[in-house]
């Protein structure tokens, strides 16, 4: 699948116009004092699947797949509150974090000449996030429970990357 810049973009600015009764998908927000307890519950949350993985409970497949994929909303959430935005809304923070997160080619090329590439904020790591939510919905609602451990591997190796690539960017 190819990233989209400018379907993140326009897909952003319709989340965030569009509200319900009690519910908002995008919004401005000053809420800063949320991001360190965001961090900490996406990398609290990923230590927990190491020793998920390393346990012999039955359920650790879904259990992985789960909190891998919490993990990496939370993170995605501390970095969109460092951009001035709150999100409500799973699907509301993978656009809000390929529209606010990945640069455009221009800044790619900017910040190679800069050499700080390692800040960069790949459309990988939005399939990741996009990735892991689709299988964390399956293995929650899903009638069978059953994963393959590959599938569980790639998984949690994403998150991995994910959580990893935004703390660098979080905590510089």
């Amino acid at each position: 699948m190819v990233f989209d810049k400018n379907y993140y973009k326009n897909e952003f600015e319709r989340l965030l116009k569009h509200k319900e009764d009690t519910k908002f998908f995008v919004r401005k927000s000053s809420d800063t004092f949320k991001t360190k307890r965001f961090i900490k519950k996406g990398t609290d949350s990923f230590e927990l699947t190491n020793y998920i993985k390393s346990s012999n409970q039955n359920a650790k497949d879904y259990w992985t797949i789960t909190i891998c994929y919490y993990s990496m909303l939370y993170m995605a959430k501390a970095a969109i509150l460092t951009k001035g935005y709150e999100t409500d809304d799973h699907y509301a923070t993978q656009i809000a974090l390929g529209h606010l997160l990945v640069p455009d080619e221009i800044e790619k090329e900017d910040l190679e000449l800069l050499e700080q590439t390692h800040k960069i904020f790949e459309d990988d790591y939005v399939e990741y996030f996009e990735d892991a939510r689709k299988e964390s919905n399956v293995s929650r609602y899903s009638a069978t429970k059953v994963y393959t451990e590959r599938r569980v591997k790639e998984v949690f190796e994403n998150a991995r990357k994910f959580v990893s690539k935004l703390r660098v960017i979080l905590e510089k």
